[in-house]
This record gives structure tokens, C-alpha cells and sequence, in this order.
């Protein structure tokens, strides 16, 4: 059942998405383990942004405003949408609604190239070594999971998602006797990392994801025509003239690219990539240049409050992000499972 079906419900959708995550992201930056109110982050925040808008407030609030939250806020955004739209493409290209990048080893294979990164190679390549070791092992995983569960030629979803499973706990297994194995200082700042959290965001840090977000979404939306057609099988996307094969190699390779950054900025946060499109389709259906940029703005909703729970559910204390998200992801495949 859609319930924005019209051109012009979805429209009013998309706008009513984008000025909730506008709202969201004022409203959260008051959230915290000290709460400051929302006329004063206003103030703030139009004061960095050369707008004329009175007030008063500390210096240690506009510290707390500016510079802590609001690149954490960006980065929850960022994060979110490009979860959502990875798990989108990758349940239509797998025909599996249970696909996600980290059921299917794509997150855990970034954790560990950027675990290797951390601890034993360096900054190999400067700013850009966390990013392509990630990116390197999440597409190593993505390749091994699809030469695994490939079978006579054929791409089944049962054992794509199986093959995901087993591939994820092997390079889990990997990145936590690599941690065992190394400096035990630098092993439990990266422990806490592989858990998610978004508290490493700073303003120079955000230029990456928010390059390689906006290029995903318009790669994805150029390749959604070929994800419709996969949802029919393979045989109708070959009279449709899509080749399956490419188009799935450009669909793994983008998203793969997409989930190393966003892992080596946040960590591996689950679960994401697997609720949020279940949600887009119940409200646009699964055409895909409708769904995309739905399934963005509610990944970006979903992670933005998720964050702020995170912060303040056992303030002083910052909670990992990831385990948050994978209590809830957990509930929701149980009920999936139930329902199917």
C-alpha cells in the first residue's frame, strides 16, 4: 500500500522530509548531557551563519553548539542517507529485502580494512587512507560474498544473504584478533569506533561524505531504471536491454565505495541500510527514482534522533551509536522474519 501515490503527494512528501530534517537538526543540537534551549542554538547558530538574530549566550555554549554538535549532526545526517540509500540498491539489485551492507559483510569488510589502517599500515595515502582501505575492504568483502553464493552462473537471494553472513563473521573475526594483537591503547579508541559513534565529527572531516552522498544518490538514481528492471528478474531486465551483470557489478562497486567512507568516518553502524527502505516503499512504493531520495531523507531523520537517544539515554556517558541501532535493527528482522 503506497499512501503518496500522485506526483504531487509526492512532492509535498519530499518537502515535508527535507524541512523535518532541517527542524531535526536545530532541535537536536540543544540535546545533550548539557541541555541548551532552543531560542539560544538559534541565536547560535544564525550568528555563524551571518544572519541578524538577537540573544545572549556563554561562550561555552557556543562551543558546545558549534563546534561539538552541529559537525556531529551533519555527520548523523550524511551517515543516515548514505546507509539508506545503500541498503536500498542493494535489496533491489539481491531481489532480498532482508539485504543490508551489514548483513550482507560490506560494513565489517570497511571495519576491517580501516582497523588495518589504524593499527599496522599508517597514513599511507594522508587524509584519504581511512576512506580507501575501507572502500578496499569493503568491496574485497562484497566480491568474496558474491563469488561464494554465485552458482552455475546464477545469483540467488537466500544464498547471497547466507554467504553475507558468513563472510561478515569471518572479517569480524579478523578485525578483533587484529585489535587483540595490537597496541592495546590504540585497540580500545578503535573498539569503541567499530561500535559506531559519530563524537570524532569535526567541520574538515565532513567534506568527504558529503561529496561521496551526493555522488551516490545521483549515480543511483542513473542506474534506477536498471534497478526497476531487476525487480521483475533477470529475464525482464534483458528484454528491457539492461545487461544484469554490469549492472550489478556498478551497483556493488558505487555502493561499496559509498559504505567505505561513511565507516571510516562512523564506524560500523547496522541495521540502518535494512529499515529504512522497508519504510520509503510502504509510503512511495518501489519505483526508484521516487524511493532514493525518500529512503535518504529518512535514513538521515532515523539516524539524526537516534543520535541524539544515544547521547542522553545514559548521559554524562556518550553510548556507541551502533549498539542502539542494533537493538532496534535486531526487533525489526524479527518481526520481517515473522511477517514473511
Amino acid at each position: 500500500m503506497r499512501f503518496f501515490r500522485g506526483a504531487g503527494a509526492y512532492r509535498w512528501l519530499l518537502l515535508g522530509l527535507a524541512l523535518a530534517v532541517l527542524f531535526s537538526c536545530l532541535a537536536s543540537l540543544g540535546f545533550g548531557p548539557a541541555r541548551i534551549p532552543l531560542h539560544e542554538v538559534w541565536a547560535i547558530v544564525g550568528q555563524h551563519l551571518g544572519l541578524q538574530v538577537g540573544g545572549e549566550w556563554s561562550r561555552g555554549h557556543e562551543r558546545i553548539v558549534w563546534t561539538i554538535r552541529a559537525p556531529r549532526v551533519l555527520l548523523a545526517v550524511l551517515v543516515g542517507a548514505g546507509l539508506a540509500l545503500v541498503g536500498t540498491a542493494l535489496q533491489a539489485v539481491t531481489r532480498n529485502p532482508l539485504a543490508d551492507p551489514h548483513l550482507l559483510g560490506v560494513s565489517s569488510g570497511a571495519a576491517l580494512g580501516a582497523v588495518l589502517v589504524v593499527l599496522y599500515l599508517g597514513s599511507f595515502a594522508g587524509l584519504l587512507s581511512l576512506p580507501l582501505a575501507a572502500f578496499i575492504g569493503a568491496l574485497g568483502s562484497m566480491l568474496l560474498v558474491l563469488a561464494i553464493a554465485q552458482q552455475g552462473g546464477r545469483l540467488e537471494s537466500d544464498r547471497l544473504l547466507l554467504s553475507g553472513v558468513s563472510v561478515s563473521f569471518v572479517t569480524m573475526a579478523l578485525a578483533n584478533l587484529l585489535l587483540y594483537l595490537g597496541d592495546q591503547h590504540a585497540s580500545s579508541s578503535v573498539l569503541f569506533w567499530m561500535l559506531g559513534g559519530l563524537g570524532s565529527a569535526r567541520w574538515p572531516s565532513l567534506i568527504v561524505p558529503a561529496v561521496a552522498v551526493s555522488l551516490g544518490l545521483l549515480a543511483l538514481l542513473g542506474l534506477a531504471r536498471g534497478l526497476n528492471a531487476l525487480l521483475t528478474g533477470e529475464q525482464s531486465a534483458l528484454s528491457l536491454g539492461f545487461d544484469s551483470r554490469r549492472l550489478r557489478l556498478w551497483v556493488f562497486a558505487s555502493t561499496a565505495l559509498l559504505t567505505g567512507v561513511l565507516v571510516s568516518l562512523s564506524g560500523a553502524i547496522g541495521f540502518v541500510g535494512l529499515m529504512v527502505p522497508h519504510v520509503a516503499r510502504r509510503l512511495v512504493g518501489a519505483e526508484h527514482r521516487r524511493l532514493l531520495p525518500v529512503s535518504a531523507l529518512l535514513g538521515a531523520l532515523f539516524l539524526l534522533w537516534v543520535d541524539v537517544l544515544a547521547r542522553t539515554l545514559i548521559a554524562p556517558q556518550d553510548l556507541p551509536i551502533g549498539i542502539v541501532t542494533a537493538v532496534m535493527g535486531g526487533v525489526f528482522f524479527m518481526v520481517l522474519l515473522r511477517r514473511r
